[in-house]
Protein backbone atom coordinates (compact mmCIF):
# COMPACT_ATOMS: atom_id res chain seq x y z
CA UNK A 1 0.00 0.00 0.00
CA UNK A 2 2.96 2.21 0.63
CA UNK A 3 4.18 1.72 -2.26
CA UNK A 4 0.92 2.27 -4.22
CA UNK A 5 0.94 5.55 -2.66
CA UNK A 6 3.65 6.88 -3.18
CA UNK A 7 3.47 5.72 -7.23
CA UNK A 8 0.41 8.06 -7.10
CA UNK A 9 1.42 10.76 -5.93
CA UNK A 10 4.51 10.73 -8.72
CA UNK A 11 2.33 10.44 -11.38
CA UNK A 12 0.00 13.39 -9.60
CA UNK A 13 3.18 15.24 -9.93
CA UNK A 14 3.85 14.71 -13.36
CA UNK A 15 0.52 14.79 -14.76
CA UNK A 16 -0.57 18.20 -13.76
CA UNK A 17 -0.11 21.22 -15.88
CA UNK A 18 -1.34 24.80 -16.39
CA UNK A 19 -4.80 24.72 -17.61
CA UNK A 20 -6.24 28.06 -16.44
CA UNK A 21 -5.31 31.55 -15.94
CA UNK A 22 -7.11 34.58 -14.27
CA UNK A 23 -7.31 38.43 -13.70
CA UNK A 24 -9.00 40.37 -11.48
CA UNK A 25 -8.88 43.91 -9.33
CA UNK A 26 -9.55 44.73 -5.86
CA UNK A 27 -12.05 47.66 -7.06
CA UNK A 28 -13.95 48.82 -9.98
CA UNK A 29 -14.58 52.07 -10.33
CA UNK A 30 -11.17 53.22 -9.49
CA UNK A 31 -10.35 57.13 -8.92
CA UNK A 32 -7.58 59.00 -11.28
CA UNK A 33 -4.04 58.47 -9.10
CA UNK A 34 -5.68 56.42 -7.02
CA UNK A 35 -3.53 52.88 -6.21
CA UNK A 36 -5.73 49.66 -7.34
CA UNK A 37 -4.39 46.07 -7.23
CA UNK A 38 -4.02 43.67 -10.25
CA UNK A 39 -4.22 40.18 -9.48
CA UNK A 40 -3.73 37.25 -12.03
CA UNK A 41 -3.83 33.49 -10.84
CA UNK A 42 -2.16 30.42 -12.61
CA UNK A 43 -2.88 27.06 -11.65
CA UNK A 44 0.54 25.53 -11.63
CA UNK A 45 3.75 26.45 -10.38
CA UNK A 46 5.06 28.70 -13.12
CA UNK A 47 8.04 30.96 -13.40
CA UNK A 48 8.21 34.00 -11.38
CA UNK A 49 8.99 36.18 -14.24
CA UNK A 50 6.22 35.07 -16.71
CA UNK A 51 4.01 38.08 -16.09
CA UNK A 52 4.79 41.02 -18.54
CA UNK A 53 3.33 44.19 -17.29
CA UNK A 54 5.08 46.53 -20.00
CA UNK A 55 1.57 46.91 -21.44
CA UNK A 56 0.54 48.78 -18.92
CA UNK A 57 2.91 51.64 -18.78
CA UNK A 58 0.69 53.47 -21.32
CA UNK A 59 -2.22 53.74 -18.95
CA UNK A 60 -0.54 53.30 -15.40
CA UNK A 61 2.01 53.96 -13.30
CA UNK A 62 3.34 50.07 -12.58
CA UNK A 63 4.40 49.75 -8.72
CA UNK A 64 5.85 47.07 -7.40
CA UNK A 65 4.72 42.96 -8.14
CA UNK A 66 4.66 40.48 -5.40
CA UNK A 67 4.80 36.67 -6.44
CA UNK A 68 3.41 34.28 -4.10
CA UNK A 69 3.38 30.23 -4.72
CA UNK A 70 1.48 27.38 -3.21
CA UNK A 71 0.85 23.48 -3.19
CA UNK A 72 -1.66 22.10 -1.47
CA UNK A 73 -2.49 18.18 -1.35
CA UNK A 74 -5.72 16.51 -0.56
CA UNK A 75 -6.94 12.88 -0.60
CA UNK A 76 -3.76 12.30 -2.53
CA UNK A 77 -4.94 15.50 -5.05
CA UNK A 78 -2.40 17.86 -5.56
CA UNK A 79 -2.98 21.48 -6.36
CA UNK A 80 -0.41 24.32 -7.19
CA UNK A 81 -1.14 27.85 -7.70
CA UNK A 82 1.19 31.12 -8.85
CA UNK A 83 -0.36 34.58 -7.83
CA UNK A 84 0.50 37.43 -8.87
CA UNK A 85 -0.15 41.05 -7.17
CA UNK A 86 0.58 44.16 -9.14
CA UNK A 87 -0.38 47.75 -7.91
CA UNK A 88 -1.46 50.13 -10.60
CA UNK A 89 -2.33 53.81 -10.53
CA UNK A 90 -4.66 55.34 -13.27
CA UNK A 91 -3.10 58.34 -15.27
CA UNK A 92 -6.05 59.18 -16.61
CA UNK A 93 -9.84 59.45 -16.09
CA UNK A 94 -12.04 57.70 -18.11
CA UNK A 95 -12.71 54.35 -19.55
CA UNK A 96 -9.17 52.31 -19.40
CA UNK A 97 -8.55 48.65 -20.17
CA UNK A 98 -6.09 46.57 -18.92
CA UNK A 99 -5.07 43.87 -22.07
CA UNK A 100 -5.14 40.08 -21.48
CA UNK A 101 -1.76 38.60 -20.26
CA UNK A 102 0.11 35.61 -21.56
CA UNK A 103 1.72 33.13 -19.35
CA UNK A 104 2.89 30.14 -20.78
CA UNK A 105 0.34 29.84 -24.03
CA UNK A 106 -2.63 30.39 -21.81
CA UNK A 107 -4.21 34.23 -21.44
CA UNK A 108 -6.32 36.43 -19.11
CA UNK A 109 -9.72 38.04 -20.09
CA UNK A 110 -9.49 41.91 -20.65
CA UNK A 111 -10.60 43.63 -18.00
CA UNK A 112 -12.61 47.01 -18.37
CA UNK A 113 -11.97 50.00 -15.62
CA UNK A 114 -13.82 53.01 -14.85
CA UNK A 115 -11.45 55.98 -14.08
CA UNK A 116 -13.45 59.16 -12.06
CA UNK A 117 -11.83 62.43 -12.50
CA UNK A 118 -10.95 63.83 -9.25
CA UNK A 119 -14.00 66.62 -9.32
CA UNK A 120 -17.22 63.87 -8.91
CA UNK A 121 -18.82 63.13 -5.65
CA UNK A 122 -18.87 59.35 -5.97
CA UNK A 123 -15.08 59.45 -6.33
CA UNK A 124 -14.54 61.83 -3.49
CA UNK A 125 -16.45 59.06 -1.06
CA UNK A 126 -13.71 56.22 -2.03
CA UNK A 127 -10.73 58.27 -0.91
CA UNK A 128 -8.77 56.72 2.01
CA UNK A 129 -5.43 57.68 0.75
CA UNK A 130 -4.72 60.47 -1.75
CA UNK A 131 -2.06 63.83 -2.21
CA UNK A 132 -2.26 67.20 -3.01
CA UNK A 133 0.19 69.38 -4.13
CA UNK A 134 1.10 72.95 -4.50
CA UNK A 135 3.79 75.09 -5.32
CA UNK A 136 4.25 78.56 -4.68
CA UNK A 137 4.33 79.78 -8.19
CA UNK A 138 3.89 77.93 -11.58
CA UNK A 139 5.54 81.24 -14.29
CA UNK A 140 8.77 81.49 -12.55
CA UNK A 141 12.79 82.70 -13.92
CA UNK A 142 15.51 79.98 -14.18
CA UNK A 143 17.31 79.80 -11.06
CA UNK A 144 14.30 81.60 -9.00
CA UNK A 145 13.75 79.21 -6.59
CA UNK A 146 10.18 77.81 -5.51
CA UNK A 147 8.42 75.62 -3.35
CA UNK A 148 6.11 72.45 -3.37
CA UNK A 149 4.04 71.61 -0.66
CA UNK A 150 3.14 67.64 -0.74
CA UNK A 151 0.20 66.86 1.61
CA UNK A 152 -0.11 63.08 1.88
CA UNK A 153 -3.73 62.24 2.99
CA UNK A 154 -4.82 59.16 4.98
CA UNK A 155 -8.21 57.44 6.21
CA UNK A 156 -7.16 54.18 6.89
CA UNK A 157 -3.73 52.82 9.51
CA UNK A 158 -0.61 52.69 7.72
CA UNK A 159 1.63 50.03 8.59
CA UNK A 160 4.33 51.39 6.64
CA UNK A 161 5.29 53.47 3.58
CA UNK A 162 7.19 55.62 1.82
CA UNK A 163 7.21 58.59 -0.24
CA UNK A 164 9.30 59.70 -2.86
CA UNK A 165 10.78 62.80 -4.23
CA UNK A 166 9.15 65.03 -6.77
CA UNK A 167 11.08 65.06 -10.36
CA UNK A 168 11.60 68.12 -13.09
CA UNK A 169 14.25 67.61 -15.36
CA UNK A 170 17.71 69.85 -14.98
CA UNK A 171 16.47 71.14 -11.41
CA UNK A 172 17.92 71.38 -8.03
CA UNK A 173 15.34 69.62 -5.84
CA UNK A 174 15.67 70.07 -1.90
CA UNK A 175 13.93 68.81 1.16
CA UNK A 176 13.34 71.81 3.72
CA UNK A 177 12.90 71.57 7.24
CA UNK A 178 10.97 68.11 8.55
CA UNK A 179 7.77 66.56 8.20
CA UNK A 180 4.22 68.08 9.60
CA UNK A 181 1.53 66.16 10.86
CA UNK A 182 -2.02 67.35 11.83
CA UNK A 183 -5.66 66.15 11.27
CA UNK A 184 -8.45 67.38 9.15
CA UNK A 185 -11.91 66.03 8.42
CA UNK A 186 -12.57 66.18 4.18
CA UNK A 187 -16.21 65.57 3.17
CA UNK A 188 -17.10 64.00 6.53
CA UNK A 189 -14.32 61.53 7.12
CA UNK A 190 -11.49 62.09 9.39
CA UNK A 191 -8.17 62.17 7.96
CA UNK A 192 -4.24 61.95 9.34
CA UNK A 193 -2.19 64.22 7.00
CA UNK A 194 1.80 64.82 6.41
CA UNK A 195 2.73 67.76 5.13
CA UNK A 196 6.35 67.76 3.32
CA UNK A 197 8.10 70.59 1.77
CA UNK A 198 10.57 71.17 -1.27
CA UNK A 199 12.80 73.93 -2.61
CA UNK A 200 13.11 73.77 -6.39
CA UNK A 201 15.30 75.56 -8.38
CA UNK A 202 15.07 74.99 -12.27
CA UNK A 203 18.64 75.27 -14.17
CA UNK A 204 16.77 75.23 -17.58
CA UNK A 205 14.11 77.10 -19.62
CA UNK A 206 11.10 76.30 -21.00
CA UNK A 207 8.17 74.39 -20.59
CA UNK A 208 8.34 71.46 -18.03
CA UNK A 209 6.08 69.04 -16.05
CA UNK A 210 7.08 68.96 -12.48
CA UNK A 211 6.33 65.16 -11.33
CA UNK A 212 4.28 64.73 -8.25
CA UNK A 213 5.80 62.56 -5.69
CA UNK A 214 4.26 58.43 -5.47
CA UNK A 215 3.54 57.19 -1.79
CA UNK A 216 4.01 53.24 -1.42
CA UNK A 217 3.18 51.47 1.46
CA UNK A 218 1.09 48.88 3.13
CA UNK A 219 -2.58 49.49 5.02
CA UNK A 220 -4.17 47.49 7.93
CA UNK A 221 -7.14 46.08 6.80
CA UNK A 222 -10.51 45.03 9.05
CA UNK A 223 -10.42 41.12 9.94
CA UNK A 224 -13.20 39.24 8.76
CA UNK A 225 -12.83 36.62 11.93
CA UNK A 226 -14.33 37.40 15.05
CA UNK A 227 -11.60 37.86 16.96
CA UNK A 228 -8.31 38.95 16.48
CA UNK A 229 -6.80 37.57 19.43
CA UNK A 230 -3.53 36.07 18.75
CA UNK A 231 -4.09 36.96 14.95
CA UNK A 232 -1.80 38.28 12.54
CA UNK A 233 -3.90 41.84 11.16
CA UNK A 234 -4.38 41.78 7.08
CA UNK A 235 -2.29 44.27 4.93
CA UNK A 236 -2.58 45.36 1.55
CA UNK A 237 -0.25 47.29 -0.49
CA UNK A 238 -1.12 50.59 -1.84
CA UNK A 239 0.12 53.59 -3.62
CA UNK A 240 -1.20 57.00 -4.86
CA UNK A 241 0.73 60.22 -6.51
CA UNK A 242 -0.60 63.40 -6.93
CA UNK A 243 -0.74 65.65 -10.00
CA UNK A 244 1.84 66.50 -12.58
CA UNK A 245 2.45 70.68 -12.32
CA UNK A 246 2.90 72.38 -15.33
CA UNK A 247 5.59 75.23 -15.18
CA UNK A 248 6.89 77.98 -17.77
CA UNK A 249 10.91 78.73 -17.17
CA UNK A 250 11.20 81.98 -18.71
CA UNK A 251 15.25 82.97 -19.86
CA UNK A 252 17.23 85.52 -18.22
CA UNK A 253 16.86 88.83 -19.22
CA UNK A 254 19.18 90.13 -21.97
CA UNK A 255 19.56 93.49 -20.23
CA UNK A 256 21.21 91.57 -16.78
CA UNK A 257 24.60 92.00 -16.72
CA UNK A 258 27.15 90.39 -13.96
CA UNK A 259 25.47 88.36 -11.08
CA UNK A 260 21.96 86.86 -11.88
CA UNK A 261 19.65 86.65 -8.51
CA UNK A 262 15.79 86.86 -9.11
CA UNK A 263 13.59 87.12 -5.79
CA UNK A 264 10.90 88.93 -4.75
CA UNK A 265 12.26 90.66 -2.64
CA UNK A 266 16.15 91.46 -1.62
CA UNK A 267 17.16 93.73 0.60
CA UNK A 268 20.20 95.14 3.01
CA UNK A 269 20.26 95.97 6.42
CA UNK A 270 22.92 97.64 8.62
CA UNK A 271 23.82 97.94 12.45
CA UNK A 272 26.57 99.52 14.60
CA UNK A 273 27.98 98.65 17.80
CA UNK A 274 28.49 100.51 19.43
CA UNK A 275 26.48 103.67 18.18
CA UNK A 276 27.80 105.69 15.34
CA UNK A 277 28.71 108.89 17.72
CA UNK A 278 30.98 106.75 20.03
CA UNK A 279 34.03 105.72 17.71
CA UNK A 280 37.40 105.87 19.27
CA UNK A 281 40.88 105.85 18.19
CA UNK A 282 41.93 102.45 18.85
CA UNK A 283 38.98 100.98 20.21
CA UNK A 284 36.72 98.08 17.73
CA UNK A 285 33.71 99.00 15.76
CA UNK A 286 31.67 96.39 14.99
CA UNK A 287 28.93 96.52 11.80
CA UNK A 288 26.72 94.05 10.92
CA UNK A 289 25.86 93.45 7.46
CA UNK A 290 22.36 91.29 6.71
CA UNK A 291 21.32 90.28 3.45
CA UNK A 292 17.64 88.92 3.29
CA UNK A 293 16.17 87.29 -0.22
CA UNK A 294 12.97 85.72 -0.73
CA UNK A 295 13.36 82.71 -3.42
CA UNK A 296 17.46 82.52 -3.34
CA UNK A 297 18.99 79.86 -1.68
CA UNK A 298 21.95 80.38 0.49
CA UNK A 299 24.48 79.39 -2.20
CA UNK A 300 23.15 82.19 -4.73
CA UNK A 301 23.06 84.89 -2.47
CA UNK A 302 26.63 87.14 -3.22
CA UNK A 303 29.75 87.85 -1.06
CA UNK A 304 29.57 91.40 0.57
CA UNK A 305 32.68 92.91 0.75
CA UNK A 306 33.68 96.31 2.62
CA UNK A 307 36.07 99.00 1.32
CA UNK A 308 37.88 101.21 4.15
CA UNK A 309 39.63 104.21 3.23
CA UNK A 310 43.40 104.91 4.69
CA UNK A 311 43.71 105.01 8.80
CA UNK A 312 41.13 102.64 9.03
CA UNK A 313 41.89 98.47 9.28
CA UNK A 314 38.52 95.89 8.85
CA UNK A 315 38.47 92.57 9.93
CA UNK A 316 35.75 90.44 8.83
CA UNK A 317 34.14 87.21 10.02
CA UNK A 318 32.77 84.36 8.76
CA UNK A 319 29.51 84.83 7.37
CA UNK A 320 26.17 82.84 9.07
CA UNK A 321 23.89 81.59 6.82
CA UNK A 322 20.15 81.28 7.70
CA UNK A 323 17.55 79.73 5.23
CA UNK A 324 13.17 79.43 6.62
CA UNK A 325 9.49 79.33 4.96
CA UNK A 326 7.50 82.44 5.88
CA UNK A 327 4.23 82.41 4.38
CA UNK A 328 5.28 79.61 2.50
CA UNK A 329 8.22 81.29 0.50
CA UNK A 330 11.62 80.54 1.18
CA UNK A 331 13.69 83.17 2.31
CA UNK A 332 17.36 83.19 3.32
CA UNK A 333 19.87 84.94 4.95
CA UNK A 334 23.50 86.25 5.33
CA UNK A 335 24.72 88.36 8.26
CA UNK A 336 28.30 89.02 8.15
CA UNK A 337 30.22 91.31 10.81
CA UNK A 338 33.13 93.64 10.10
CA UNK A 339 35.62 94.84 12.67
CA UNK A 340 36.82 98.08 11.92
CA UNK A 341 39.89 99.61 13.74
CA UNK A 342 40.75 103.73 13.95
CA UNK A 343 44.32 104.44 14.38
CA UNK A 344 43.84 107.89 13.81
CA UNK A 345 41.29 110.17 14.63
CA UNK A 346 38.84 112.63 12.35
CA UNK A 347 36.49 111.94 9.60
CA UNK A 348 36.26 108.93 7.31
CA UNK A 349 33.85 108.28 4.42
CA UNK A 350 32.54 104.49 3.95
CA UNK A 351 31.55 103.89 0.43
CA UNK A 352 28.25 102.41 -0.38
CA UNK A 353 27.96 98.92 -0.77
CA UNK A 354 25.17 97.48 -3.40
CA UNK A 355 23.93 94.13 -4.47
CA UNK A 356 22.43 94.51 -7.99
CA UNK A 357 18.96 91.88 -8.36
CA UNK A 358 16.14 91.03 -10.78
CA UNK A 359 12.41 91.74 -9.20
CA UNK A 360 10.35 88.89 -10.18
CA UNK A 361 7.29 90.78 -8.92
CA UNK A 362 7.82 94.02 -11.36
CA UNK A 363 10.06 92.08 -13.87
CA UNK A 364 12.53 94.88 -13.48
CA UNK A 365 16.81 95.19 -12.44
CA UNK A 366 16.05 96.73 -8.86
CA UNK A 367 20.26 97.61 -6.35
CA UNK A 368 19.47 97.05 -3.12
CA UNK A 369 22.22 99.19 -1.32
CA UNK A 370 23.83 100.75 1.93
CA UNK A 371 24.38 104.37 1.14
CA UNK A 372 27.63 106.58 1.72
CA UNK A 373 28.66 107.24 5.31
CA UNK A 374 30.71 109.67 7.12
CA UNK A 375 31.86 108.36 10.58
CA UNK A 376 33.62 110.49 13.12
CA UNK A 377 36.45 108.55 15.54
CA UNK A 378 37.50 110.65 18.17
CA UNK A 379 40.78 110.95 19.95
CA UNK A 380 41.13 108.22 22.85
CA UNK A 381 42.36 109.51 26.42
CA UNK A 382 42.64 105.73 27.12
CA UNK A 383 45.26 104.77 25.33
CA UNK A 384 47.11 108.15 25.79
CA UNK A 385 47.03 107.76 29.65
CA UNK A 386 48.75 103.76 29.08
CA UNK A 387 51.42 105.16 27.07
CA UNK A 388 52.36 108.16 28.70
CA UNK A 389 51.36 106.46 32.59
CA UNK A 390 52.69 103.28 32.34
CA UNK A 391 52.70 101.71 35.82
CA UNK A 392 56.26 101.21 37.22
CA UNK A 393 55.53 97.58 38.05
CA UNK A 394 54.35 96.23 34.52
CA UNK A 395 56.99 98.22 32.54
CA UNK A 396 60.10 96.71 34.53
CA UNK A 397 58.60 93.36 35.13
CA UNK A 398 61.00 90.59 34.24
CA UNK A 399 62.94 93.12 32.69
CA UNK A 400 66.93 94.18 33.23
CA UNK A 401 66.64 97.73 35.72
CA UNK A 402 67.13 100.80 33.66
CA UNK A 403 70.55 102.89 34.90
CA UNK A 404 70.19 105.05 37.68
CA UNK A 405 71.90 108.39 37.11
CA UNK A 406 73.04 110.14 40.02
CA UNK A 407 73.89 113.71 40.24
CA UNK A 408 77.60 114.81 41.85
CA UNK A 409 77.91 118.23 42.67
CA UNK A 410 81.57 119.56 42.87
CA UNK A 411 82.54 122.45 45.43
CA UNK A 412 84.86 125.27 43.99
CA UNK A 413 88.59 124.40 44.81
CA UNK A 414 91.18 125.93 42.78
CA UNK A 415 93.85 123.30 43.96
CA UNK A 416 91.71 120.41 43.58
CA UNK A 417 91.21 121.29 40.10
CA UNK A 418 94.56 121.52 39.31
CA UNK A 419 94.86 118.14 40.67
CA UNK A 420 91.92 116.82 38.45
CA UNK A 421 93.54 118.39 35.18
CA UNK A 422 96.30 116.46 35.91
CA UNK A 423 95.02 113.15 36.13
CA UNK A 424 93.02 114.04 33.09
CA UNK A 425 96.18 114.73 31.21
CA UNK A 426 97.40 111.78 32.61
CA UNK A 427 94.42 109.29 31.76
CA UNK A 428 94.44 110.89 27.72
CA UNK A 429 97.53 109.88 27.43
CA UNK A 430 97.39 106.10 28.74
CA UNK A 431 94.42 106.11 26.44
CA UNK A 432 96.14 107.14 23.28
CA UNK A 433 98.95 104.68 24.12
CA UNK A 434 97.19 101.15 25.28
CA UNK A 435 93.47 101.54 23.36
CA UNK A 436 92.67 97.82 22.15
CA UNK A 437 89.33 96.47 20.22
CA UNK A 438 88.36 94.71 23.19
CA UNK A 439 88.11 97.82 25.03
CA UNK A 440 85.99 99.41 21.78
CA UNK A 441 83.83 96.56 22.55
CA UNK A 442 83.08 97.12 26.40
CA UNK A 443 82.36 100.95 25.66
CA UNK A 444 80.21 99.99 22.91
CA UNK A 445 78.12 97.59 24.69
CA UNK A 446 77.94 100.02 27.48
CA UNK A 447 76.70 102.63 25.04
CA UNK A 448 74.20 100.16 23.68
CA UNK A 449 72.44 99.51 27.13
CA UNK A 450 72.47 103.34 28.14
CA UNK A 451 70.12 104.07 25.51
CA UNK A 452 67.24 100.93 26.59
CA UNK A 453 64.57 103.55 27.57
CA UNK A 454 60.98 102.93 29.50
CA UNK A 455 59.06 102.72 26.44
CA UNK A 456 61.39 99.46 24.86
CA UNK A 457 61.19 97.99 28.62
CA UNK A 458 57.45 98.83 28.57
CA UNK A 459 56.72 97.35 25.84
CA UNK A 460 58.73 93.64 26.36
CA UNK A 461 56.78 93.61 29.93
CA UNK A 462 53.39 93.96 27.84
CA UNK A 463 54.72 90.83 25.50
CA UNK A 464 55.88 88.65 28.26
CA UNK A 465 52.46 89.02 30.50
CA UNK A 466 50.43 88.66 26.98
CA UNK A 467 48.48 91.76 27.98
CA UNK A 468 46.90 92.70 24.30
CA UNK A 469 45.63 95.59 25.37
CA UNK A 470 48.85 97.11 26.74
CA UNK A 471 51.01 96.18 24.07
CA UNK A 472 48.64 98.14 21.69
CA UNK A 473 49.12 101.10 23.63
CA UNK A 474 52.82 100.89 23.74
CA UNK A 475 52.89 99.48 20.13
CA UNK A 476 53.86 103.70 18.63
CA UNK A 477 56.00 104.81 22.24
CA UNK A 478 57.80 102.38 21.66
CA UNK A 479 58.53 102.82 17.48
CA UNK A 480 59.00 106.52 18.33
CA UNK A 481 61.80 105.61 20.79
CA UNK A 482 63.43 103.64 18.33
CA UNK A 483 64.17 106.59 16.17
CA UNK A 484 67.23 109.06 15.90
CA UNK A 485 65.78 111.63 15.31
CA UNK A 486 62.39 114.20 16.28
CA UNK A 487 61.44 115.10 12.50
CA UNK A 488 61.55 111.17 11.75
CA UNK A 489 59.03 110.72 15.68
CA UNK A 490 56.58 112.94 14.42
CA UNK A 491 56.24 110.73 11.27
CA UNK A 492 55.37 107.66 12.98
CA UNK A 493 51.79 108.56 14.09
CA UNK A 494 49.79 105.49 13.30
CA UNK A 495 50.13 101.98 12.67
CA UNK A 496 50.45 102.09 8.96
CA UNK A 497 53.44 104.69 9.52
CA UNK A 498 55.30 102.24 11.84
CA UNK A 499 54.92 99.38 9.31
CA UNK A 500 56.38 101.53 6.64
CA UNK A 501 59.39 103.09 8.69
CA UNK A 502 60.90 99.41 9.81
CA UNK A 503 59.79 97.68 6.73
CA UNK A 504 60.04 94.25 8.67
CA UNK A 505 57.68 91.29 8.01
CA UNK A 506 58.08 89.38 10.88
CA UNK A 507 56.76 93.20 13.18
CA UNK A 508 54.07 93.32 10.50
CA UNK A 509 52.56 90.13 10.55
CA UNK A 510 53.17 89.86 14.82
CA UNK A 511 51.28 93.03 14.94
CA UNK A 512 48.32 92.43 12.97
CA UNK A 513 47.78 89.12 14.67
CA UNK A 514 47.77 91.21 17.91
CA UNK A 515 44.89 93.20 16.48
CA UNK A 516 42.92 89.82 14.75
CA UNK A 517 42.97 88.46 18.68
CA UNK A 518 42.14 91.59 20.12
CA UNK A 519 39.53 93.32 17.66
CA UNK A 520 37.62 90.06 16.11
CA UNK A 521 34.43 89.20 16.87
CA UNK A 522 35.23 86.25 19.08
CA UNK A 523 38.83 87.10 20.32
CA UNK A 524 41.01 84.41 22.06
CA UNK A 525 43.83 84.71 24.15
CA UNK A 526 46.78 86.75 22.77
CA UNK A 527 50.52 85.16 23.09
CA UNK A 528 53.01 87.87 23.11
CA UNK A 529 56.07 85.50 21.82
CA UNK A 530 55.89 86.67 17.86
CA UNK A 531 55.94 90.19 18.48
CA UNK A 532 58.69 89.41 21.46
CA UNK A 533 61.03 87.95 19.54
CA UNK A 534 60.10 90.51 16.34
CA UNK A 535 60.80 93.94 18.56
CA UNK A 536 64.23 91.64 20.12
CA UNK A 537 65.72 90.81 16.51
CA UNK A 538 65.36 94.88 15.55
CA UNK A 539 66.91 95.78 18.71
CA UNK A 540 69.58 93.80 18.46
CA UNK A 541 69.85 94.19 14.67
CA UNK A 542 70.40 98.18 15.19
CA UNK A 543 72.46 97.80 18.42
CA UNK A 544 74.53 95.93 16.16
CA UNK A 545 74.57 98.31 13.38
CA UNK A 546 75.45 101.26 15.50
CA UNK A 547 78.26 99.26 16.85
CA UNK A 548 80.16 99.13 13.53
CA UNK A 549 79.63 102.78 12.63
CA UNK A 550 81.74 103.34 15.86
CA UNK A 551 83.85 101.03 15.27
CA UNK A 552 85.13 102.38 11.90
CA UNK A 553 85.06 105.81 13.38
CA UNK A 554 87.72 105.12 15.87
CA UNK A 555 91.57 105.32 14.96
Amino acid sequence: RVIISLLAILISFHSYALTKVSASVDKNPVMINESLILTVTADDDIDRNALDTSALLADFIVGRTSVNSQTSMVNFNTTRTTTWNTVLIPRQSGELYIPAFDIDGVKTQVIKLDVLAANKSAASTQQDLFITTQVSASDIYVQQQITLTVKLHFAAELKRGSLTEPTLAGANILQVGKDKESENIINGKRYRIIERVYAISPQESGEATLKSPIFSGEIIMPSARRSNFLSFADTKPVSVVGDDIELTIKAIPAQVNGAWLPSELLALHQEWQPEPSQFKVGEPITRTITLTAAGLSEEQLPEITMEVPQGLKVYPDQATLHTGLNSERLVSQKVINFAIVASQAGEYQLPEIMVPWWNTVTNKAELAKIPAQTITVLPNADITQIVTQTPPSVALENTTPAPIVETVIIQPNNTLQWLFLALWLLTLLAWFISAKRPFQSKQINAGTSSKVNNAHLAMLAACKQNNGELALACLLPWAQSQVSSNSESELLTTLDSLHNYFNDKALTDAIIELQQRYYGKNPGQWSGNNLLTAIQRLHKKDHSKSADDEIKINP
